[in-house]
């Protein structure tokens, strides 16, 4: 083991890994909140793409309950979904007014984040180079940031800009970080997937109607086509780690209930009751946690 994969006092790197998903990260916002329940966390760094960053930043700044109600609030607003404004030319999910009218209306503890000594990386994907970047979050640049990360190509129409460069959403590049934050040092790394365990990602062409979208943006189409191949080479390395890194796995149950758009509110707090529930399992079998609180 390098050095650089320590920490002082001879510990190896610690890392969160969680995966985005647009609405199936209410799953990650209840595992999250039990973390914060319990007082747990052990990670030297984080990262997170899309919902999973945006997951992220709450429960590094110590808000239990802030993603979720984001997802059972603003999320259900027809200000971000509307199939209607999608038909008339405009986005049919609004990220950036996601983000910051939830910013405005739901407390971040933004100074507890910067304070707290776990970095938080986010992922993009270049319109440029088609390549996953990380860029760490601060408080100067979450504004960017985010709804970057978060920007689903096609639903969204438009490429927020991060340092000047035009971004997309970090899942296409680099769904499940896991080898970056392997990468990064880290030789004990906890990952949040939003899809059960043995789902595999389809690879093959993209539809005509993807083409034509990305039809001026040549490497992020291939980012695109790659995308799969990347998303399955992610889930090998989580089944198969290297001998020298101890990996953990949350996910949710084969039958979750709630799908990439899905609206309804009970399915949602059902999701995200389903994902507390095995944050705490997780807490009890690996890290010797006691037992879930009966009330959130």
């Amino acid at each position: 083991m390098m050095e650089t994969d320590k920490v002082d006092g001879g510990r190896p790197k610690s890392a969160l890994v969680v995966e985005g998903g647009a609405m199936r990260g209410i799953f990650a916002a209840g595992v999250l909140d039990a973390f914060l329940e319990a007082d747990y966390c052990p990670f030297d760094f984080a990262i997170g793409v899309s919902a999973g960053s945006t997951n992220l930043i709450g429960y590094l700044a110590g808000d239990h309950g802030r993603s979720r109600q984001v997802l059972l609030d603003h999320a259900l607003r027809a200000d971000f979904i509307d199939w209607r404004r999608y038909l008339r030319g405009g986005h049919f999910c609004d990220i950036s007014w996601l983000w910051h009218a939830s910013y405005r209306e739901v407390p971040l503890n933004v100074r507890r984040y910067t304070e707290n000594g776990v970095p938080l990386y986010a992922v993009t994907t270049s319109i440029h180079s088609g390549q996953a970047c990380y860029v760490q979050v601060t408080a100067a640049n979450m504004h960017q940031v985010f709804p970057a990360s978060c920007a689903m190509p096609v639903v969204y129409r438009g490429f927020p800009r991060v340092n000047g460069e035009p971004m997309t959403d970090g899942g296409l590049a680099d769904s499940i970080p896991v080898v970056r934050a392997y990468t990064q040092g880290a030789r004990d790394i906890t990952v949040i997937l939003s899809r059960a365990r043995g789902y595999r990602k389809p690879v093959g062409s993209a539809p005509k109607f993807i083409r034509q979208f990305f039809h001026q943006h040549g490497r992020l189409f291939e980012a695109v086509l790659e995308r799969g191949r990347r998303y399955n080479s992610a889930l090998d390395f989580i089944d198969s780690p290297p001998e020298d890194c101890r990996m953990a796995v949350i996910a949710p149950p084969e039958k979750f209930p709630v799908k990439r758009f899905t609206q309804e509110a009970d399915l949602l707090e059902s999701g995200y009751e389903c994902g507390r529930a095995l944050g705490w399992q997780f807490l009890r079998d690996s890290a010797g946690v006691g037992a879930m609180p009966a009330t959130h």
